[in-house]
């Protein structure tokens, strides 16, 4: 949406500037005034390609043209009805997208749903009260976490398509956290690992990252964690 109101400011502007002539169907592009002006069309149409995709040239060309000329008599829309109009794009355009993120929200609600429902049923998979599901695969035997303690893992995350977002074991360090400092099936899953286990974390959305997602994982993801007890209370 940033992108898409700098576009409208840009087009805006232009509107307002100063006058041009009808632009030739083959310009030349040989001075450096006629290189710079191609230039600086050629970015602001790259620009709102991506950004305002809903631009309809030959008016935003009539806009250029009488802004250009800076003759306001033969402008077809006052400064506020431009604005107005802006807003009411960037409102739409907001709509739009709001649409769009519930639409994929529930989408991703109902793929997780029945990937923990097929996921429950296999061997070794355990389902909490809360929904979390966990399958130990290599015990550890020492001390278990509680939610006030701080703890160093390793561990691999990814969605239920497999996709990894996320490895502490790419990066090759462990990480260390507060186990009151993460999402809440982080907080529990890891309660019920004695320290020198491995686990697999099954985290519905609602103990993850929600409707909201963040900048990796999208509205409503189920997520998969392999996870690595290396320590607790590590330095203590």
């Amino acid at each position: 949406m940033k992108k898409t109101l700098i576009a409208l400011t840009v087009a805006g502007a232009l509107a307002g500037c100063s006058s041009a002539q009808d632009t030739p169907s083959t310009p030349d592009v040989e001075t450096t005034d006629q290189k710079v002006s191609y230039g600086m069309g050629l970015i602001m149409g790259e620009r709102m390609g991506n950004d305002l995709p809903d631009l309809q040239m030959d008016q935003f060309l009539q806009g250029f043209q009488h802004g250009h000329a800076g003759d306001e008599e033969q402008n077809l829309m006052s400064r506020e009805e431009v604005q107005e109009a802006m807003m009411a794009y960037q409102a739409q355009m907001q709509e739009q997208a709001g649409a769009q993120q519930q639409e994929l929200a529930q989408k991703n609600l109902e793929a997780g749903q029945t990937f923990l429902a097929d996921n429950a049923e296999r061997e070794g998979v355990q389902t909490t009260d809360s929904g979390l599901q966990y399958e130990i695969i290599e015990d550890g035997n020492g001390d278990m976490p509680t939610a006030e303690d701080r703890v160093r893992v390793h561990y691999t995350g990814e969605l239920i398509s497999g996709e990894v977002f996320d490895s502490s074991r790419e990066r090759g360090e462990p990480v260390t956290f507060g186990l009151n400092q993460v999402i809440p099936g982080w907080t529990e899953g890891l309660q019920l690992m004695p320290e020198g286990s491995r686990a697999k974390l099954y985290i519905p959305a609602d103990l993850a990252y929600g409707p909201g997602g963040n900048q990796r994982i999208g509205p409503n993801e189920t997520l998969v964690f392999d996870v690595e007890l290396l320590e607790v209370n590590p330095g203590s």
